[in-house]
């Protein structure tokens, strides 16, 4: 396994398992695509921008939600 793929894989719970699936939103603002986490209520630090057009692609495969508008909740 590559080291691109085994990071890629590292990412493999924000698509594959269905109980947290719908925590994670892919958020365009802007022009910008993220990774936004909905528990946490803010964007998630891919790491890796190479490995970023991978992961987005296997999440919209698996129908993770995505979304312009801001998808968390309000800030206190």
């Amino acid at each position: 396994m590559s080291r691109k793929t085994a990071v890629v894989e590292s990412y493999a719970h924000r698509w594959e398992d269905d109980v947290f699936r719908h925590r994670w939103v892919i958020w365009n603002p802007a022009g910008e695509t993220l990774v936004f986490d909905r528990e946490a209520n803010c964007p998630v630090d891919i790491g890796d921008a190479t490995v970023l057009p991978e992961v987005l692609r296997r999440m919209r495969e698996a129908g993770v939600p995505e979304t312009d508008d801001y998808p968390g909740r309000p800030c206190a």
